[in-house]
């Protein structure tokens, strides 16, 4: 019998990743590419599992996700915060406290502001000229 998989939603900046865990070898999937294929960096790479280090169960579950919106920094956090979601729903007791306390729980609701009309940014002015 298959294991049934354990969907959740992670969200950062405009980027959205569903995500989906299931007890296996490690293997993340996004967007049906491998994980090496999708975040060329490795920055990027270690952001999208940090859940899997804090938890010590690296190589346990397999990921598949899919990611839309966003850059890629943001597609990075957004799959961390989807995946450390995820573990909670498998085991509550075991993994919620060291993922609340490492801060992967929390979304981080920053979003860019939007430029006003008559200004060149978002904040930035027009040079004032007094003559």
């Amino acid at each position: 019998m298959k294991q049934q998989a354990t969907n959740a939603l992670g969200r950062r900046k405009s980027a959205v990743a569903r995500v989906y865990v299931v007890p296996g070898k490690g293997n993340i999937t996004i967007n049906g590419r491998d994980i090496n294929d999708y975040f060329k960096e490795e920055s990027l790479r270690y952001i999208a599992s940090q859940a899997f280090e804090v938890t010590a169960t690296a190589g346990q579950f397999d990921v598949t996700a899919n990611i839309d919106g966003g850059g890629i920094k943001g597609q990075a956090e957004a799959l961390r915060l989807g995946i450390a979601r995820a573990l909670c729903v498998v085991d509550k007791e075991a993994y919620r406290t060291t993922l609340k306390a490492a801060g992967f729980l929390t979304r981080d609701a920053r979003e860019v502001e939007r430029k006003k009309p008559g200004q060149p940014g978002a904040r930035r002015r027009f040079q004032f000229s007094k003559r």
